[in-house]
């Protein structure tokens, strides 16, 4: 059974009882991530992340592993442009003990000064290991191309000169008033009863700092032609990504999006997974996935290739794009694609990790919970009428995005390929 409740200074506790379960989870969350953050501060949501596991009043950085860990428990945290998250998992039985410390380490981080600095060479090796990766910095690429001077485009981390400028000061003010109640939900899952979990964290409500959810900077792009950015890099492949603006979590196109994004690229026996690899072998890796905002979203085809190949690729690519524009989807493709993502969804909720995931981002992303039943109704109503409109929609070239690193000098050559998408 799912519950919702609000607290009377806005804290939301939304729980799913699963009584066969052994396991629970937990999650605190809040509406707050990267793309809130000014320029200034850019990195500073990542940063809280990191700070909240160095230690409370009570707690040492070490107590806090020992006392999640000790009881058979784990505990991690994420940070994504929309929310942040901390979340735990153990048995059932330890829940009061799991509660305690995400609860300690939200409240009554120390932000020490000495802890401050060394996690700032924490991050900011984490940061150089992704631009290590090129698999990765092609996707922080991709992002400031898609998204051009808006917080959308820039990196979760931050950049080493916004990291060496933030300070203690800096990062207690901004807890203090964006980890605010009315911002923040307590999420739950597994063989745990909701008026218990409920009256649980009110013990530890009344400490959080008082107010409601943030606003942020709308997406405003205006584009009239395909965009190329290179990044020339000695590797020993190139890595694309070709990232497609498309709607908002909000939209009901999304529906039918999501459907073509596994007909495109989702899986092994997606069309650009067949045609660019199982037919001609040109790469080894290569994929499509849609990213959603509350605003606006991207459809991101990502693959990794020996650099000769690239153009090839990109042009196979296109017209597999361009297919899903000028013919509708065959119905038996249609439904193998749909019982994929059904049948994906059904598995993922068996565990109480999952589950504690999709209350947690439908209630921030929504304000309300999707029942699975309901998102089957939703895919299964689609037409492939439904996928051709959305593709007419959404693939076109004033909305296409290509970020490459790759040993190349230039990538002029690429333009025409792409400017090709709806033709």
């Amino acid at each position: 059974m799912r519950s919702v409740s609000r607290l009377p200074n806005g804290l939301v506790v939304v729980t799913q009882e699963m009584p066969q379960m052994t396991s629970v989870s937990l999650g605190i969350w809040v509406g707050v991530g990267g793309r809130h953050e000014p320029a200034s501060l850019s990195g500073v949501s990542h940063f809280i992340e990191h700070m909240l596991f160095k230690g409370t009043q009570r707690r040492s950085a070490l107590r806090i592993s020992q006392d999640v860990e000790g009881i058979g428990g784990y505990l991690n945290a994420f940070t994504t442009e929309e929310c942040t998250c901390f979340y735990s998992k153990a048995c059932h039985d330890r829940f009061p003990e799991l509660l305690d410390v995400l609860m300690d380490m939200f409240l009554h981080s120390k932000f020490d000064s000495g802890e401050i600095d060394k996690e700032r060479n924490v991050i900011k090796e984490e940061l150089a290991m992704y631009l290590d990766q090129p698999h990765q910095q092609v996707q922080e690429l991709l992002n400031e191309t898609l998204w051009p001077n808006h917080p959308l485009g820039r990196s979760l981390t931050g950049t080493e000169a916004t990291l060496d400028a933030l300070n203690r000061s800096h990062l207690r003010k901004y807890q203090r008033d964006y980890y605010t109640s009315g911002a923040t939900i307590i999420a739950a899952a597994g063989n745990l009863k909701h008026s218990e979990v409920v009256s649980a964290v009110k013990r530890y409500s009344r400490q959080m700092p008082a107010g409601g959810t943030h606003r942020f900077v709308p997406a405003s792009v205006v584009q009239t032609a395909p965009r190329i950015r290179l990044h020339t890099k000695r590797t020993e492949q190139t890595q694309l990504a070709l990232g497609v603006r498309t709607c908002s979590r909000h939209d009901e196109r999304r529906f039918a999006l999501r459907l073509l994004n596994t007909i495109l690229g989702e899986n092994t026996s997606s069309r650009l997974f067949q045609v660019v690899r199982e037919e001609h072998g040109l790469a080894y890796s290569v994929a499509s996935s849609l990213g959603y905002y509350q605003d606006t979203g991207v459809l991101n085809i990502a693959v990794g290739l020996e650099t000769g190949r690239l153009e090839k690729a990109l042009k196979l690519i296109i017209t597999e794009l361009r297919r899903l524009v000028r013919t509708p989807v065959p119905t038996g493709e249609l439904r193998r694609a749909r019982d994929y993502v059904i049948g994906q969804m059904e598995l993922s909720l068996e565990n109480t990790e999952s589950q504690m995931m999709w209350i947690a981002e439908q209630w921030l992303g929504y304000g309300r919970i999707f029942s699975p039943d309901e998102i089957t109704k939703r895919l299964t109503a689609i037409k492939p009428s439904d996928i051709q409109a959305t593709a007419m929609e959404f693939l076109r070239p004033e909305r296409l995005n290509l970020a490459l690193v790759s040993p190349l000098k230039k990538a002029d050559r690429l333009q025409s390929a792409l400017a090709r998408v709806s033709h």
